[in-house]
């Protein structure tokens, strides 16, 4: 049924141009070989009904064009709105997967000396990972749900290393229901732990301030790190992060980073309308 109906679409088409092309060249033909008038003025000579009958088939092929046009404009860009979203989440499910994978290990091995301790860890693993699984679905979710997500992430953290760390979260939020993407901040906070916490046996902090106005939302987030322990190979999580904001945000957001004086330092200010 669907294929004859197609069938016979297609062929009112090709109906319609054939018709469209033959009236005028028609009345060409008509006018020099038949008539053999030198010049043609376009029914000129015609009856009204006539001229006005061709000039509404004329108006309702481009109309009918138009509307085409505006269909076909209509898939380009759902189709490409929906490459973006599938983009998107197929980016957003990279976010810190190694992390749980590292916790997974380090609770494998802390399970027979401390057990408490790691029925708590795994308490606080389930609520990152049900947030990264659920809400990292979502298109946005408010300011409120993110810093929850990000301070758990901190609070793990600090239950797993043995050594002493200074975590500063600051925030100055004005409103908590206004709308971001979720897991867009957690890559610059693993980074912090990664590169900085990871490998620093003492004095190691990391200073966060979250700023939204109106608008707009400002993130800073700073750290210090071993220059001795740098890697040399870069990770996809900045890469990541990067390609998100270009995607959610374009021509929305600027995002700064420098490193000095084994200090590491990222801003991100984001138009969040």
């Amino acid at each position: 049924m669907i294929s004859v109906l197609k069938q016979n679409k297609w062929l009112l088409v090709k109906v319609c141009v054939i018709v469209t092309i033959l009236v005028p060249l028609t009345i060409l033909g008509y006018e020099f070989l038949v008539l053999g008038n030198d010049s043609v003025v376009f029914l000129e000579s015609y009856p009204a009904g006539i001229g006005i009958i061709i000039v509404i088939y004329y108006a309702i092929i481009l109309i009918m064009i138009g509307i085409w046009l505006l269909k076909q404009l209509h898939s380009i860009l759902s189709l490409k709105n929906e490459l973006i979203k599938n983009e998107l989440l197929n980016l957003q499910s990279q976010v810190n997967p190694h992390f749980f994978f590292n916790m997974l290990n380090n609770l494998y091995g802390m399970v027979d000396k401390d057990a408490e301790k790691s029925k708590a860890l795994i308490l606080k693993l389930s609520d990152l990972m049900r947030y990264s699984i659920y809400e990292g679905e979502k298109n946005r979710v408010s300011i409120f749900e993110e810093v929850s997500y990000l301070k758990n992430y901190i609070e793990l953290h600090k239950m797993r290393y043995h050594k002493k760390i200074h975590v500063q979260f600051e925030t100055d939020i004005i409103d908590e229901n206004l709308k971001i993407m979720p897991l867009l901040l957690i890559n610059l906070l693993e980074n912090a732990f990664k590169h900085g916490v990871e490998n620093l046996r003492k004095n190691a902090y990391v200073a966060i301030h979250l700023k939204t106005s109106k608008d707009m939302l400002f993130f800073t987030i700073e750290n210090n790190f071993d220059e001795n322990e740098v890697s040399k190979h870069k990770g996809i999580g900045l890469k990541n992060l990067k390609r998100r904001l270009a995607l959610a945000y374009p021509k929305k957001h600027k995002f700064t980073i420098e490193a000095y004086n084994s200090v590491y330092k990222a801003q991100l200010e984001l138009l969040i309308l």
